[in-house]
């Protein structure tokens, strides 16, 4: 039986082991598990299947089987989502950097910013995978930063939620959100419909009224996305695409690593 070391071996790697041991070099089946193939409905109740080419988000879900498959159908790998490392304190000269890094990000959260991050507050942060870093304040998460070109400060969702005037946002329409709160890339269509959201373009930070952000949004900007005929925002990435470009072109990724309501960085426990 592999050792278990708490902050080393965790129960999802070893999970991990079991399935690739089940599932690598078989073909799935709608029907049966045999020497060449492995029945679907076996598959636990939270994974998702990748076929070459299939455009998804990084997984935040620590729980999440993500079966990878080749040209051929076959597994080749699979992989369980983010397991985070332990909380640290961070120095007074740091928290005041990422609250000046916040405030130049996101300028309409500097009112709230004391609130948000209040100056002799001890901030925590918390390592996450591929490099990223979850930032934590009394066992609440407030924002992340995501290992990108150049690299992008992103509030988690929470936050969002209590001051969701203060960030940039696009909706996207109803027939969207089901691929959205599963993990899969954000593609223009969603946005450029009917019930989509962008940017009206020559204006300033800030909604209209009709929910549109005042001006266009760049490539490599983070935002957050709303969803028709919903209050709260559904997630939050960084844009690919510029929304310029969105609108003339209307097809193709928008967002591609986005975090999600219900995924593991949304469930994650603070204690």
């Amino acid at each position: 039986m592999p050792l278990v070391v708490p902050g080393l071996t965790s129960a999802a790697a070893n999970s991990t082991e079991e399935w690739q041991n089940k599932l690598v070099g078989k073909k799935l089946s709608e029907t049966e598990t045999n020497e060449t193939a492995f029945c679907k409905k076996d598959l636990p109740k939270e994974h998702r299947i990748i076929s070459p080419g299939t455009m998804v988000t990084k997984d935040h879900n620590e729980n999440r089987l993500n079966v990878h498959l080749d040209e051929e159908g076959v597994v080749s790998h699979v992989l369980h989502g983010i397991t985070p490392g332990p909380k640290q304190k961070l120095k007074s000269s740091v928290q005041r950097t990422l609250r000046q890094s916040l405030q130049t990000t996101y300028p309409l959260l500097t009112p709230y910013m004391d609130e948000v991050l209040p100056k002799k507050a001890s901030l925590e942060s918390m390592k996450l995978p591929d490099r990223n870093t979850l930032y934590v304040l009394d066992n609440e998460p407030l924002f992340f930063r995501q290992d990108s070109e150049p690299p992008a400060l992103l509030p988690h969702l929470r936050l969002v939620h209590r001051f969701p005037a203060a960030f940039p946002t696009v909706r996207i329409d109803r027939g969207a959100i089901r691929f959205v709160l599963s993990g899969a890339t954000l593609m223009a269509p969603g946005l450029t419909s009917a019930g989509g959201r962008l940017p009206v373009g020559g204006g300033e930070d800030g909604e209209d009224g009709d929910g549109r952000w005042g001006r266009e949004l760049g490539k490599g900007e983070g935002v957050v996305v709303m969803a028709e005929g919903k209050t709260e925002a559904c997630a939050v990435g960084v844009l690919v695409c510029g929304t310029e470009e969105v609108k003339a072109k209307g097809k193709g990724p928008v967002m591609e690593d986005a975090h999600f309501l219900g995924d593991g960085l949304w469930n994650l426990g603070m204690g």
